[in-house]
C-alpha cells in the first residue's frame, strides 16, 4: 500500500515540475514533494527540496 502511495506522489511531482518551473512558489512546492518522496518522508529532505525547487523556479522564471 505504501509503495503505491509513494508512486502516486512521485508521479504527481513529475507532472507538477514542468507546470511549476516558471515561478518560485510552484518550484518550491514541486521540490518539496520530490524531496519528501526521495528521502522517505524526511522533514529535512522536504525543506531541502523546497529550497532547491524555489531557487530553480526563481531562476527559470527570470
Amino acid at each position: 500500500m505504501w509503495n503505491r502511495i509513494r508512486w502516486i506522489g512521485v508521479t504527481a511531482a513529475a507532472v507538477l515540475v514542468p507546470l511549476a518551473a516558471g515561478c518560485t512558489l510552484g518550484g518550491a512546492a514541486a521540490g518539496g514533494v520530490i524531496g519528501n518522496e526521495a528521502t522517505n518522508h524526511s522533514a529535512i529532505g522536504t525543506v531541502g527540496g523546497a529550497v532547491a525547487g524555489g531557487i530553480i523556479g526563481h531562476e527559470l522564471g527570470k
